[in-house]
């Protein structure tokens, strides 16, 4: 696997991660009324799911593991190459869900969910990227 590419994926997380926590107000409310920070968090969050993808397939990509069929799939397999935890491989399977209505059906986004994800759930975003930094023995 190519880790420069890995790297660079992990810091672009990491600055999503960084937008979402300093952007996303205290209040389910701020959020709700205002689509300039709808817009910024919405963007972060689904760019953060898809960086998390695209390394998976990245890392898949280089096993014996035939390539995922979904974006699901990729992070079952890092469970199954023994690079994810059980636990995170489920959360980034529900990662998922949130990306695909981000991105195909951004009217239908509950405010409320995307709030308590940027409060509550952005703990599995850093804990993915230090198992992919343990596995992949990038620090």
């Amino acid at each position: 696997m190519d880790r420069e590419v890995i790297t660079e994926k992990l810091e672009a997380l990491r600055y999503c991660l960084s937008r979402l926590s300093g952007k996303c107000p205290d209040q389910v409310a701020t959020l709700s009324r205002d689509p300039d920070l709808q817009d910024i968090v919405a963007m972060n969050l689904a760019r953060s799911v898809q960086l998390c993808v695209d390394i998976a397939v990245h890392i898949v990509a280089e096993s014996q593991l035939p390539v995922p069929n979904t974006m699901a799939e990729a992070f079952d397999d890092l469970h199954t190459l023994g690079v994810l935890t059980g636990d995170t491989s489920r959360k980034m399977r529900k990662a998922v869900g949130f990306r695909n209505i981000a991105v195909h059906a951004y009217g239908r986004i509950d405010w409320a969910v995307v709030h308590d994800i940027c409060q509550h759930r952005l703990v599995d975003f850093e804990r993915f990227a230090e198992e992919i930094q343990d596995a992949a023995a990038l620090k």
